[in-house]
C-alpha cells in the first residue's frame, strides 16, 4: 500500500477539516479514525485530522497511481476552501516504497 501526508498549517484546523470531510464525505459517508475522520473514494482513502496550528492530511491507496488521485482530490478541495488563507499542501511519502 502507498502512504503519504502533508501538514498544512493553519489557524483554523477545526473549520477547514469540517468543511472537507462534509463536502468529500457525500459520496460515502466518512469514519471515525482516532483524532480523525476517514473518507473513502473509489481508488483510496484520506483521512483528516485536525491539531493544533495544523491539518494532518493522509492518503492511502495501492498504487502510486492511485495514491496521486488521492492526493489531488484533497488537495484541491482543501486549497479552494483555504484559498483567502493562502493554504499549501506539500504532500511526503510515509514509509518504504
Amino acid at each position: 500500500m502507498s502512504q503519504s501526508q502533508a501538514r498544512v498549517s493553519t489557524s483554523r484546523p477545526d473549520r477547514y477539516a469540517k468543511q472537507l470531510v462534509s463536502h468529500l464525505g457525500r459520496r460515502n459517508p466518512p469514519r471515525q479514525e482516532g483524532a480523525g475522520m476517514r473518507l473513502t473514494f473509489d481508488r483510496g482513502s484520506s483521512v483528516v485530522t485536525p491539531g493544533e496550528d495544523f491539518l494532518l492530511l493522509q492518503a492511502y491507496a495501492d498504487t502510486a497511481e492511485d495514491l496521486a488521485f488521492v492526493e489531488d482530490v484533497v488537495a484541491r478541495h482543501l486549497l479552494r476552501f483555504g484559498e483567502q488563507d493562502q493554504l499549501t499542501v506539500q504532500w511526503e511519502p510515509v514509509g518504504s516504497p
